[in-house]
């Protein structure tokens, strides 16, 4: 059975920096497209970084620069370096793993405010 779970929100002054961590198990995420997306109140869900299986990285434009998806594969874990951090970033952050389905994670919240 395939479980994500994502760690590593919580809350940030605009400017702040977090790391997300998404860790897999019932699968390996080598080779694999995974991607983090995320969901903000009243919005729907919306893209923000993707690595293909090939390695190939894909950003949303909004966080272009700011944002650094990457992978372990040796800990069967992704990550979202996330800088610059700005209130309109506040949102539930869900990664995602593509194995002919997509799985998803069970969210973590990241608020960004002063």
């Amino acid at each position: 059975q395939v479980q994500l779970m994502e760690s590593g929100g919580g809350w940030v002054q605009p400017g702040g920096s977090l790391r997300l961590t998404c860790a897999a198990s019932g699968t390996s995420v080598s080779g694999k497209t995974v991607a983090w997306y995320r969901q903000a109140p009243g919005k729907q869900r919306e893209f923000v970084a993707r690595i293909y299986s090939g390695g190939t990285t894909d950003y949303a434009d909004s966080v272009k620069g700011r944002f650094t998806i990457s992978s372990d594969d040796t800990k069967n874990t992704m990550y979202l370096q996330m800088n610059s951090l700005k209130p309109e970033d506040t949102a539930v952050y869900y990664c995602a793993c593509v194995l002919g389905v997509v799985y998803w994670g069970q969210g973590t919240q990241v608020t960004v405010s002063s």
